[in-house]
């Protein structure tokens, strides 16, 4: 392996922290986070020649951490992994809010306390979950999610919508549990 040069280096640890919060949201596990982590920088020495110079590092380097993060799965759970869930459907919450004429940004969601929405993204499928993370969590664009992923940008727009549809389904059930949105009526 050729010794990687100072500039490549540099910017490749600057995105550690950001790798491996991503790291540990896929996996849910910190000592599975740091090894996936490892493995990614691994990787992304051994093959730096294939990263061109000014394009996005951060997501060649997401696109290397999620690819070896999909082999390890299906080395692990082969059997285990539903690789897709395509329920269909509209967003309930939304509308039930809606419906009842109250903002959803004002009567839910702000107050909805972080660990529920991290157990809630934490129950999402694996696609959706990584999703998720690149764009709403990491702020990549669906272009940018489109190259990490290796997928068309439909796709990863129609796994987003997914992965929202489902989050909202889980916030909504804690929702009202905890009597935050009492007073909304349920649809048949």
């Amino acid at each position: 392996m050729a010794e990687p040069s100072s500039d490549f280096a540099a910017e490749a640890v600057s995105h550690l922290d950001t790798l491996y919060r991503g790291a540990l949201r896929l996996t849910g596990d910190p000592e599975q986070a740091q090894d996936l982590v490892q493995d990614t920088y691994l990787r992304a020495l051994r093959y730096q020649h294939s990263f061109q110079a000014g394009t996005n590092m951060k997501a060649w380097l997401f696109s290397i951490m999620r690819n070896r993060f999909w082999d390890r799965l299906k080395t692990r759970h082969a059997d285990e992994v539903s690789l897709d869930d395509d329920s269909d459907g509209e967003f309930p919450l939304y509308e039930r809010l809606r419906d009842g004429g109250v903002g959803p940004e004002t009567q839910v969601l702000d107050r909805l306390a972080a660990d529920e929405v991290v157990k809630a993204v934490e129950k999402l499928p694996p696609l959706h979950r990584e999703i998720m993370i690149l764009v709403d969590v990491e702020g990549f664009s669906y272009k940018d999610a489109a190259k990490i992923l290796d997928i068309p940008i439909g796709t990863v727009m129609s796994r987003l919508h997914r992965a929202r549809q489902h989050l909202q389904r889980e916030l909504y059930d804690y929702a009202r549990e905890s009597g935050l949105v009492s007073g909304v009526e349920e649809s048949a």
